[in-house]
């Protein structure tokens, strides 16, 4: 345990930001086995709306250093890629 008040202080914080990231890093990946259950089942219009809602969610962790930047662009791309393919297919 800490012995100074500052470090107190600083546990408090990182305790605080680590339930909160990894309720953000949770709704993500809930986000993103929604949008490709969708993707599969070949929902065109409710995976667009999946993939509006994940990217949003990517990037907003991407901004505060939750996620790379590069991590959140790779994972949008390839998720776009498999929509596109669907939406070619109708």
């Amino acid at each position: 345990m800490p012995i100074k008040k500052q470090s107190f202080k600083a546990l408090r914080q990182s305790i605080k930001r680590h339930i909160k990231n990894k309720s953000v890093i949770s709704e993500m990946r809930s986000l993103v086995k929604k949008a490709q259950q969708l993707i599969t089942d070949k929902k065109r219009a409710e995976a667009d709306t999946a993939l509006k809602a994940l990217e949003s969610k990517m990037y907003r962790a991407a901004k505060v250093n939750l996620i790379r930047k590069e991590t959140a662009s790779r994972k949008v791309s390839r998720m776009r890629k498999q929509w596109a393919k669907i939406a070619s297919a109708e």
